[in-house]
């Protein structure tokens, strides 16, 4: 089988980060003939479980979630149309969810944030050497908002890509990025409707968020918002239909979840522009 021209390397924590940050980007890809692979560096076992019918499964019951969300991140990578979809370290899926900084998961020695810096990168770069990606896509280096797991997802991408070299080298890095003036949007209208956006008042009390100035992309993809939608629906233990997302999907059109921002860290930001000066492709300048 022939491999794509174009190929895409999305490396993320748990389950269901990957719709949230980048599901309309993978749907668009796709869609596009591009070879989307991705990640996951642990199965969420110590994920929250929203569904009280499965409250059984978490960690500190029956210890079954990590099973029941590979089926969900399935189901999810089926609504986009991934195909390539790995857990790091696979076969023996050896990268435990680390849970939250300071609790008792976090110091298990199985735990994702326990693991070994190069060690984890090296099962990485199998991934890189087999599939060859132009592009690679993570988190910033607080995770996106401070998770351990996150965290050391950008460690484990980003030295992978080191590594890999000079065998393989990745043409553009990006990190998933959240402009202040889209949340702020969010907050303000979720206060309209007499709801919140995860119980915050503003956008200055998310110590994630991000000046514009960080956003060098944009995919603008709302004709795959609803394939985006469709697999956050896949994820239920994670991702509550009277959530923010949904609500925001609702109150400010689906074409807000089309809309993914990224920041380049390497390679050459390249034409074409949008009125904004971003970046519209994620493979803009890659020499094929």
């Amino acid at each position: 089988m022939t491999s794509p021209e174009r190929r895409l390397l999305l490396v993320h924590a748990h389950p269901d980060d990957e719709t949230i940050n980048n599901g309309a980007t993978m749907a668009k890809y796709v869609a596009e003939g591009v070879g989307v692979t991705l990640v996951t560096c642990t199965r969420g076992e110590e994920g929250e479980v929203l569904v009280p019918d499965l409250s059984h499964l978490a960690s500190h019951e029956n210890d079954e979630l990590g099973a029941h969300r590979e089926v969900e991140l399935a189901n999810a990578m089926s609504a986009l149309g991934v195909h390539d979809h790995r857990f790091l370290g696979e076969p023996n899926k050896k990268y435990r969810d680390s849970g939250m900084m300071g609790t008792e998961p976090n110091n298990r020695p199985d735990v994702f944030w326990q693991a070994d810096l190069d060690s984890a990168a090296r099962d990485l770069v199998k991934v890189i050497l087999e599939v060859k990606p132009q592009v690679l896509v993570t988190y910033d280096e607080i995770g996106g908002y401070g998770h351990p797991d996150h965290i050391q997802a950008h460690r484990v991408a980003m030295r992978a890509a080191q590594l890999a070299e000079p065998d393989w080298v990745i043409s553009k890095i990006y990190w998933n990025t959240m402009p202040k003036s889209v949340i702020q949007m969010g907050i303000d209208k979720m206060k309209e409707i007499g709801s919140d956006f995860f119980g915050v008042e503003s956008v200055d009390d998310l110590p994630f968020a991000k000046d514009d100035a960080f956003v060098t992309t944009l995919i603008n993809a709302p004709e795959f918002a609803s394939k985006k939608i469709e697999a956050m629906k896949a994820h239920p233990t994670q991702i509550t239909l009277d959530g923010p997302f949904f609500a925001l999907s609702n109150n400010l059109g689906v074409e807000v979840l089309g809309d993914e921002y990224y920041t380049l860290v390497k390679g050459e930001k390249a034409a074409p522009f949008d009125v904004h000066g971003r970046e519209s492709d994620l493979f803009n300048g890659v020499k094929f």
